[in-house]
């Protein structure tokens, strides 16, 4: 079976591609300037130099080390975290394909597709009803995956793509982006509140030690700059977590085979929809260790039962024994 045309994008490495690679690679480098800069003004600037007692410098360098190890260590898994593709099984042969492009109507295309995805695990539909397919990939579009024009393939659980990771926050990186997002919020306030003290003292001329202060004072001011945009994006994604949309769903509902369009389609419980995120085991909940529950193609919906009869037929069972491991709890 031959390739999709997204992975076919990915493999033509020309250098105008290259040079667009190291583009959209600016936005990471921005931030991590940002962090290694504050990680100098912070520790030389601030502790070494204008913290004065030994344990006072002791205390906020091992709680502030804690939080830029864990920071960067979230960071980098959400934007080097490779995007899981799509199997095999949804691509569409070249055969069935020429089918498709010769189809005189588009009632005719919506019976190829129906027939060739019978025997896949999807329940998500287009607004006309008919199964969701990429030309661009040419593959049936597993439940919950769309086409990133800028990584240039489907990506399965799609949320959004970011430019400040270089890549989509998907099935595959979104506890790592979660945790990126919540690490640097508290890294922002850790930073912002222990030096408000010596930025009153800057403030009211007592902060000597020449340039140096000056970067405290914008050491406080980018903390806290930062800390603002972070609360409410760190909120909004909380909010889905506890919901189990995406940001795609939260904007356009996704369509199912039955019931239509329902934005809490997969809202299984507050605490299960952590779970699916999060996993299972409260000791990795809070390191950027993967461990989100499922394969990114099979998620349990609220009407499973009636749908997945609908749509296996025989393999229900073996569906619902893979896709529905998490206890379903409709609240």
């Amino acid at each position: 079976m031959p390739e999709s045309n997204g992975n076919n994008y990915q493999k033509q490495q020309t250098p105008c591609l290259v040079v667009i690679k190291c583009v959209k690679f600016i936005p990471v480098l921005f931030i991590l300037s940002i962090f290694l800069w504050s990680y100098y003004a912070y520790v030389f600037q601030l502790c070494i130099l204008y913290v004065q007692t030994v344990y006072g410098k002791i205390f906020m360098l091992i709680f502030y080390h804690i939080l830029f190890v864990m920071f960067l260590w979230a960071y980098w898994q959400t934007v080097f975290t490779p995007i899981r593709t799509v199997p095999s099984k949804f691509h569409i042969p070249p055969s069935e394909m020429d089918r498709l492009t010769r189809a005189d109507s588009q009632e005719t295309q919506k019976q190829i597709l129906e027939t060739f995805a019978k025997d896949l695990p999807i329940s998500n539909r287009t607004i006309t009803g008919s199964v969701r397919f990429c030309f661009k990939c040419m593959l049936i579009k597993p439940d919950r995956a769309h086409h990133c024009s800028v990584c240039g393939t489907c990506v399965l659980k799609m949320d959004h793509h970011c430019p400040w990771v270089n890549s989509c926050v998907n099935f595959s990186n979104y506890k790592f982006f979660i945790l990126f997002l919540g690490y640097a919020l508290i890294y922002c306030l850790y930073i912002s509140l222990t030096s408000l003290k010596y930025f009153i003292l800057f403030w009211e001329g007592k902060l000597d030690g020449g340039m140096g202060r000056f970067h405290i004072l914008f050491l406080f001011f980018v903390s806290v700059m930062f800390a603002v945009s972070l609360v409410s994006l760190f909120g909004y994604h909380l909010y889905l977590v506890a919901l189990n949309r995406t940001t795609l769903e939260a904007f356009r509902a996704p369509i199912f085979r039955v019931g239509g369009p329902d934005k809490n389609g997969y809202h299984l419980g507050h605490y299960n929809n952590f779970q699916e995120v999060f996993g299972d085991n409260w000791k990795i909940w809070f390191l950027p260790i993967f461990s989100s529950i499922g394969d990114g193609i099979n998620y349990p919906i609220l009407h499973a039962e009636e749908d997945t009869e609908l749509l296996l037929g025989d393999n229900a069972m073996d569906y619902e024994n893979e896709s529905c491991s998490i206890l379903i709890e409709t609240s």
